[in-house]
């Protein structure tokens, strides 16, 4: 059963090989070996990002507690950082404190490696969190990637050049871009060059040559470098002055060029760069290759290809064809024409496409996006584009606040949760534009995302921002305040959710909206379901009738309500009334096939089964929810159902420990166990008492030792019966 915790992790795997850079790559592990922050720096392009997952991994098995990688490109501000990184991390808090608060704590005892990748926009925030996180986890070592150094104290660097390029007995000893350069004790005023690192290539041409040899053989099947060809292909390398991104691009096209058109084309394209100097005057000189082979990829584009790759430069954390139609599309690029077009950008490498569910995704490098954005900009179409994307993710989260209560959940999960870069950056630019109330309609219709697949911090982030900005009474206000309401419900603050949810029935009953006062009630009533269950009912238990129930439909106030009720009753002794509500909502939710909430009405039951001494029918509820839970990757429903199911194991004591340990690793990064709900944590509490006792304490710690090691995955699956115990 046991799967040890230093495979945790979210590196992604390698998907092409590693040419050359063993010298950076002995340099960058040593630095991270002795300082706490190491900061990869260099050009767009050199391969950062690529040197930097190659080191985390390497160094992995030496972090009990894995290597995680945060990607900073889609950010756009640095106070989302933080919740940047706790979802990497997988972190759901469920408390109203700040965010890199959270972040610290979870932190504060973990041996870990954290790799901030893209730091350069954001380098005014990533020194004082990156500080501020180093002085809270003693074990924590930060690897990051940025074009500028974070200027911190405490930061080492190395600062990688382009791969050296070798050719007809030379070598580039004269070259800047030679090895690489560490700068050790800090990458500000404090720091010091210690000089360069000598570098022996793969071949004897060089590592650049080596990579395009590579590179291209993936196009051109066959192709391998000879006496015949390896001038061209030097004389290639060297133009390019060695950097992997422009070599990469460049290969790209030798499935439809011979090696001598492609060193024509970029002679002549080099040559175009000096006509355009004044538009590149703030970009360093050693940018010149990387513009070279953009550019040139560009210029070889057709114009449609051109225009579509500036248009979905908007988007970030990548796009579907769907999305590229709705926003890219016009009478100057149809949207028939748009998928083929993205899978001509791909063949060229300025897009890259991976399969997703039942579709397709493309991504864009940074600075790929870059160019495409800087074009954009050319065109006078840049505003436009982001109101377009910011509409289309308006539609989006309409759709998906409709739909969420009904059979197409788990497609909606996974569609938001493939979408949150997209999400939040059409919300910094309904921000930034407060006519027509988009920002307080799009927070509040991603209620869902908030509340039901775990961004409830990141939601009341949002929602609070949205309220503040805009405080004229309005549908889109009243339906924001209860969903600020439903997520302080999540993160525990019965107060603040209580306030909230009057609010907006306040708002409602101004606006003559029933529909909105039914929401606004329900989310008071969920608040107070989780403090004191007499005060609860008296003030809430006999007001869930005002909230409609419509058996021809499924919507999210009465089946929480609904919940909120059986809480209540369940508090205050009434087992036998709160089964048949839930059954109800249960029977509900499956007449038109909703997991989440269904999910949550199982493990209530299974509480309920559990203080009628029904310890079989309590696990078979709880084996239920865990199994919609983990599919919607809802951690608190996970957590909870684990803790449920460990209750359920009567008679099966090492089981019951090894449930706990695993339930206990996730109620970890939620920052309240058991929800905060006094009742549940003194049933946990009495679950340990008895395991210890039957086990005895030795045979207790092992068993819980496991369960909390184990990886999350096998140890799902292993609850749930569908793996070896």
């Amino acid at each position: 059963m046991i799967a040890s915790r230093r495979n945790a992790g979210n590196l992604p795997a390698e998907t092409t090989s590693l040419i050359g850079r063993q010298a950076e790559l002995a340099d960058l592990r040593r630095l991270c070996e002795r300082s706490r922050l190491v900061t990869v720096t260099g050009p767009g392009g050199v391969g950062k990002t690529r040197l930097a997952l190659r080191a985390a991994a390497e160094l992995a098995p030496g972090f009990a507690d894995g290597a995680w990688l945060v990607t900073l490109s889609p950010l756009e501000l640095g106070t989302s950082l933080p919740y940047a990184i706790g979802e990497a991390l997988w972190l759901v808090n469920q408390t109203t404190e700040p965010m890199l608060e959270v972040v610290a704590g979870y932190l504060a005892g973990r041996e870990l490696l954290l790799v901030l990748d893209t730091c350069e926009h954001l380098t005014e925030a990533c020194a004082p969190v990156a500080e501020y996180l180093l002085a809270a986890a003693p074990d924590l070592r930060i690897l990051a990637t940025s074009r500028r150094v974070l200027e911190t104290p405490s930061e080492e660097v190395l600062a990688l050049e382009p791969l050296p390029v070798a050719g007809d007995g030379t070598d580039q000893a004269g070259s800047p871009f030679a090895g690489a350069w560490i700068v050790p004790g800090g990458g500000g005023a404090g720091g010091a060059v210690a000089g360069a690192v000598p570098q022996d290539g793969d071949s004897a041409d060089g590592d650049a040559v080596a990579l395009l040899a590579v590179r291209a053989a993936e196009s051109v099947p066959g192709f391998a470098l000879t006496e015949h060809n390896r001038r061209t292909v030097v004389r290639i390398c060297r133009k390019l002055e060695g950097l992997p991104l422009a070599i990469e691009l460049a290969a790209a096209r030798l499935g439809e060029w011979s090696l001598e058109q492609l060193a024509a084309r970029l002679e002549d394209r080099f040559a175009a760069l000096e006509t355009e100097a004044a538009v590149y005057a703030a970009d360093p000189p050693w940018h010149r290759g990387l513009r070279t082979a953009i550019g040139w990829s560009h210029q070889w584009c057709s114009p449609a290809e051109r225009l579509l790759w500036a248009r979905a430069s908007v988007f970030a954390g990548g796009l579907t064809p769907e999305a590229a139609q709705a926003v890219c599309a016009d009478e100057r690029l149809p949207a028939g024409r748009i998928p083929a077009l993205l899978a001509s950008l791909a063949d060229k490498s300025i897009l890259t496409w991976a399969p997703v569910g039942d579709g397709e995704r493309y991504r864009m490098l940074d600075t790929v996006r870059e160019f495409g954005a800087f074009y954009l900009h050319h065109l006078g179409e840049q505003e436009e584009l982001r109101r377009r994307h910011r509409d289309h993710y308006r539609a989006l989260a309409s759709r998906g606040s409709a739909a969420w209560m009904g059979a197409d959940q788990y497609a909606w999960y996974d569609r938001a949760s493939a979408e949150l870069d997209n999400l939040r950056a059409a919300l910094e630019f309904a921000l930034a534009e407060p006519e027509g109330r988009h920002a307080l309609e799009l927070a509040g219709n991603l209620w869902f995302l908030w509340v039901c697949c775990g961004f409830p911090k990141e939601g009341q982030y949002y929602l609070e921002r949205v309220l503040a900005a805009d405080t004229a009474p309005s549908p889109q206000r009243a339906q924001a305040l209860w969903a600020c309401g439903m997520v302080l419900v999540m993160l525990g603050d019965g107060e603040g959710a209580q306030v909230r949810g009057a609010e907006a029935i306040a708002a409602a009953e101004k606006l003559g909206d029933v529909r909105l006062r039914e929401y606004g009630l329900m989310a008071a009533m969920s608040a107070a379901a989780l403090g004191d269950p007499d005060r609860a009912m008296a003030a809430y238990g006999h007001r869930v009738t005002e909230i409609a129930w419509r058996e021809d439909e499924l919507s999210f106030p009465p089946i929480s309500a609904w919940q909120a009720q059986a809480i209540m009753l369940t508090g205050v002794g009434r087992a036998d009334e709160a089964v048949t509500v839930l059954r109800r909502v249960r029977a509900a939710c499956e007449r038109h096939g909703e997991h989440w909430a269904r999910a949550y009405s199982e493990i209530l039951l299974a509480r309920v089964e559990l203080m009628r001494d029904r310890p079989a029918a309590a696990g078979a509820y709880a084996r239920a929810s865990l199994r919609t839970k983990h599919r919607l990757r809802d951690r608190v429903g996970v957590a909870t159902a684990l803790d449920v199911l460990a209750c359920a194991e009567v008679g099966r004591a090492e089981s019951a420990a090894r449930l706990l340990g695993l339930a206990q690793r996730l109620w970890e990064t939620l920052g309240r166990p058991q929800a905060g709900i006094p009742e549940w944590v003194a049933a946990r509490e009495a679950c340990e008492r008895r395991n210890r006792r039957a086990l005895g304490e030795r045979a207790y710690k092992i068993a819980y030792r496991d369960g909390y090691e184990i990886d999350l995955e096998a140890g799902v699956a292993w609850a749930l019966g569908d793996a070896d115990g």
